[in-house]
């Protein structure tokens, strides 16, 4: 099974970028339960806690579509290494307002400069994935999968960092890492010339019009919406629910079963060369997905909890490895970073609004009411998916390029 990978990782050597990238990506596993952790010590409130999470990914997700257009006419380099030093130093300035507990007015503000300048570090990995198998475009899908399973990886070990550590040391101590993993991994990310990928022509440029107007791209981003609704709620819900339980450590480690899950699965599922079509792999995949997130409300141990989480985790790697590759089918590839970033910004929308919603529900309910949150955002899911797939599966067959296989 690892062969696969192994071939793939060889080619230009990409095993340069996609480790950086996926040091530089650490840090958004971290974030969101990072704010929860510090701002529920420092000001003992959780609404407040997902508001200022919630302030954050909106302000990823406003930027990042934006960010990714002029990466694509200027070049990742030019525009993401002075945003990458904003962003260091707002999350700095974070911290330490939060720790001399300012005004909640000026601590959001450092939030939302923050994730202003994160811009989209998956979406521009997958971009030199493309421009590097240009020759050999059949190896897409196994390079995507490599990638989902590494976004796994990082979210099982950041929110272990972020919640062990914090919880032993200080709860500010998240942000410490997060400033590290962004200096080592933009640094060297960013400095990798040769991968990059070809910047848009002039002429291209007149011609370009909104990606959201292929319909294949706006399924995928309110799916990614509903399914960033779901995570967002998970990532305050599983704070309590630990809490409740008095293991307030152990939040990060359940949401690490969750990505060994999805770890797993998406190794599996990118070593594979599937017949079934894409949009169809596409559909079980998000049912599979809010049945497991079903059974959270089955769940009222850690063991349970565990169980259940690593369960649903196998679904999610491989739908998100068939959204990004259904991107790379639909869209011109001198267009793909936005492209991308459009997936990436829906699922960051989701993200806020889960949060967001979450807390309100927390505080009056306790866990199980981060948990119906979560449900109800699995199955607006599963209804989005319904209504745009006869579009979807349109537009997949009329992009399917002879010779790529999925």
């Amino acid at each position: 099974m690892l062969s696969a990978y192994r071939d793939v990782l060889r080619i230009n050597a990409s095993w340069k970028f996609s480790l950086a990238g996926l040091i530089l990506r650490l840090p958004m596993s971290m974030i969101g339960i990072s704010i929860i952790l510090l701002i529920k010590a420092t000001y003992g409130n959780y609404s407040l806690a997902g508001l200022m999470s919630a302030l954050n990914v909106i302000a990823t997700a406003a930027c990042a579509p934006i960010i990714a257009r002029h990466v694509d006419r200027l070049g990742q380099r030019t525009i993401m290494l002075p945003l990458l030093i904003i962003g260091i130093g707002a999350n700095i300035a974070f911290l330490l307002a939060a720790i001399t507990h300012a005004h909640p007015a000026l601590v959001a503000l450092f939030s939302i400069v923050a994730g202003a300048a994160w811009g989209a570090p998956g979406a521009f990995v997958r971009a030199r994935w493309a421009h590097a198998l240009k020759e050999c475009p059949h190896h897409l899908s196994t390079a995507y999968a490599f990638e989902s399973v590494i976004d796994e990886f990082v979210y099982i070990v950041g929110p272990v960092l972020s919640t062990v550590l914090g919880t032993v040391f200080h709860p500010g101590i998240g942000f410490i890492l997060i400033c590290l993993f962004l200096s080592v991994g933009g640094l060297w990310f960013f400095s990798q010339r040769s991968s990059e990928p070809e910047l848009l022509s002039t002429s291209q440029e007149v011609r370009r019009s909104s990606l959201l107007r292929n319909p294949a791209v706006i399924v995928m981003a309110l799916t990614y919406i509903a399914m960033g609704f779901m995570f967002g709620a998970n990532d305050v819900a599983v704070v309590e629910f630990a809490n409740a339980l008095g293991a307030a450590s152990m939040s990060g480690v359940l949401l690490a079963f969750f990505s060994v899950g999805s770890l797993l699965a998406g190794l599996w599922y990118g070593s594979r060369t599937w017949r079934q079509p894409l949009w169809k792999l596409f559909a079980f995949g998000v049912v599979l997905l809010a049945l497991g997130t079903s059974a959270y409300l089955l769940a009222h141990s850690l063991l349970v909890m565990a169980i259940v989480m690593t369960l649903t985790g196998i679904t999610c790697a491989p739908t998100m490895t068939n959204v990004n590759t259904i991107i790379a089918k639909v869209v011109d590839g001198e267009r793909l970073t936005e492209g991308l970033a459009w997936v990436s910004t829906s699922l960051n929308i989701g993200l806020s609004l889960g949060s967001a919603a979450a807390g309100p529900a927390i505080d009056a309910s306790g866990a199980h009411g981060g948990y119906l949150v979560m449900v109800g955002a699995a199955w607006m899911m599963v209804a989005v998916m319904i209504l745009g797939l006869l579009p979807l599966r349109r537009a997949v067959l009329r992009s399917q390029s002879p010779g790529v296989s999925i």
